[in-house]
């Protein structure tokens, strides 16, 4: 009896050291940003994708922040020793980094956001914000017309202010600026950058300028510094276009529309991918109007502000103008390097 007993408590324990050596240990994935959590912008909606993922797979989290170029290296290069699964670049701030460093690191998987980086081991997700920015200038330029409605004036001028002047901004630039000129050709387009993702305060007097040269509306594509920009909005009495996540409601009344840059769902995806065994280097993905990657809110919280003053002929053309670009029937131009035949 003593010796089944003692070869029932071995094999107990062979199977337990069995199921241990065989469970999987978690997901390591690091985020690294170009800026700050709480932007209620970029940032939050990458970071919102980042917690899905953390409730469907168990993943083990870690953000790294910075605001200076000289913090973004080395935090980049600090994912890169750690041992991580995956680290993903949250934004295009970090491409000179990835060429230079991410061969060095050849077993670990990375991932950047907003731009295309090559290598093999580096999967790139980017997205037709100039679709999206076409879009929200098409708005912009119909809702400038609408002088009926309080804080909109006679003049044929809107406002775009940036966060800092990289290629990615110039992609969303140049679709506003065709957007509100499809509209009107006559349209006048201020453009302006911040130089910062993290300065709310240049945000909002940058754009208390633009509607002092006569705009009546900016939009916002700016993270951080853009809050600013919708409470400028909000204290002139004018209109702002939020951007990457749905800011209708920050400054309600003042915001007419987002463009919603599904951000949350390239970071789920890209560790998912991960998780499931799936992630592919040397990849690029192209997300536009017709995979949702990109689109205008439904504008349910300026129509409940404006009540019957709510211009209802512009979801109409948007919706139109939407549908012509997924046929192909407008081509929105791209700034160079971007688009899905870069």
């Amino acid at each position: 009896m003593k010796k089944i007993v003692s070869l029932m408590i071995v094999l107990v324990l062979a199977l337990g050291l069995i199921a241990t050596a065989s469970a999987e240990s978690p997901a390591k994935v690091c985020i690294v940003f170009s800026g700050l959590l709480g932007d209620k912008s970029y940032n939050d909606s990458c970071m919102e994708g980042a917690n899905r993922a953390v409730e469907d797979f168990g993943i083990e989290l870690k953000t790294l922040e910075g605001t200076e170029t000289t913090e973004w290296e080395q935090n980049f290069l600090f994912a890169c020793e750690e041992g991580y699964d995956l680290v993903i670049c949250s934004s295009s701030n970090f491409e000179e980094y990835m060429r230079e460093h991410c061969a060095n690191y050849p077993d670990v998987k990375f991932a950047i956001i907003d731009t295309t980086v090559e290598g093999d081991n580096i999967c790139s997700v980017s997205f037709a914000q100039n679709q999206g920015s076409f879009l929200a200038g098409a708005c912009a330029a119909l809702l400038t017309t609408h002088t009926e409605i309080e804080g909109i004036n006679d003049q044929k001028v809107i406002g775009w202010v940036g966060g800092m002047d990289i290629p990615v901004l110039h992609d969303f630039f140049v679709g506003y600026e065709q957007g509100a000129k499809y509209i009107d050709p006559d349209i006048e387009i201020l453009q302006q950058f911040a130089g910062t993702w993290v300065d709310p305060l240049k945000g909002k007097e940058l754009t208390l300028a633009q509607y002092d040269l006569g705009a009546d509306v900016v939009m916002n594509v700016a993270s951080g510094t853009g809050n600013g920009v919708l409470e400028g909005a909000k204290e002139a009495g004018h209109f702002a276009i939020g951007v990457d996540l749905n800011q209708d409601g920050d400054q309600p009344g003042a915001v007419f529309t987002s463009m919603v840059k599904r951000v949350d769902n390239a970071c789920y995806q890209l560790i998912e991918s991960v998780v499931n065994g799936t992630f592919a280097g040397g990849t690029t993905e192209y997300l536009d109007l017709a995979k949702g990657g990109v689109s205008l809110t439904d504008m349910a919280v300026i129509r409940e502000a404006l009540g019957d003053q709510f211009p209802e002929d512009i979801p109409e053309k948007i919706a139109e103008l939407n549908d012509k670009i997924v046929a192909g029937e407008i081509v929105v131009d791209n700034y160079e390097g971007f688009g899905a035949n870069k």
